[in-house]
């Protein structure tokens, strides 16, 4: 069965590359060659504007080396649980990077690119169209503020 427009209509999805930025970091200052840094490319990465941070599968965790940062209470719909936080990864979204902290999801779990990184990259989701809009970084449009 093909949904129609107005049933999809909402749902954005992006492309995003997750590098452990110690490795970056490491190969930057020779410590490390280039082929040992650990970075993975997502598709069709649900934008949820609901969660606040990207959140990540363990498994990916594990896979990109990414070190603990502490722990924190998150409310999901099924309630409140402890959630590990990782830190010190390079995210790569529409041309876009930074460095951010993630929410560990459980095993399995679908990838979820949540508000913070969004608004600090100058990301808005454009739900008519389904995409990310990049959003100016410079002229009297620009997304950056300090009022």
């Amino acid at each position: 069965m093909k949904l129609s427009k107005s049933q999809t209509m909402g749902k954005v999805t992006t492309t995003i590359t997750i590098t452990n930025q110690i490795d970056l970091t490491l190969a930057e200052r020779g410590f490390i060659p280039t082929e040992q840094i650990r970075s993975i490319t997502l598709d069709d990465v649900l934008v949820d504007t609901g969660a606040t941070r990207l959140c990540l599968p363990k498994n990916l965790i594990l896979d990109l080396g990414l070190p603990f940062q502490g722990e924190v209470d998150v409310k999901m719909a099924t309630g409140l649980y402890k959630a590990r936080v990782l830190k010190m990864l390079n995210l790569s979204v529409e041309g876009r990077e930074g460095i951010f902290n993630c929410i560990e999801l459980p095993e399995g779990s679908e990838p979820l690119l949540g508000l913070i990184p969004l608004e600090d990259l100058g990301l808005e989701p454009d739900l008519q169209n389904q995409k990310l809009r990049v959003l100016p970084m410079e002229g009297k449009d620009t997304y950056l503020m300090v009022l």
